[in-house]
């Protein structure tokens, strides 16, 4: 099985929810975390 961003989408959400929703001062991190990783993903052409 080959893992693409499109399996690892759902995964990363799940995680960055369960945080968010113990310490919700990490939203802020959490969310430019994700955002800078998508966005390198989407730049680099992760297939």
């Amino acid at each position: 099985m080959t893992v693409t961003v499109a399996h690892l989408q759902p995964l990363v959400a799940l995680v960055a929810g369960v945080l968010i929703l113990a310490m919700p001062r990490l939203l802020n991190y959490i969310v430019a975390i994700y955002l800078i990783l998508i966005g390198l993903a989407g730049l680099f052409g992760a297939r």
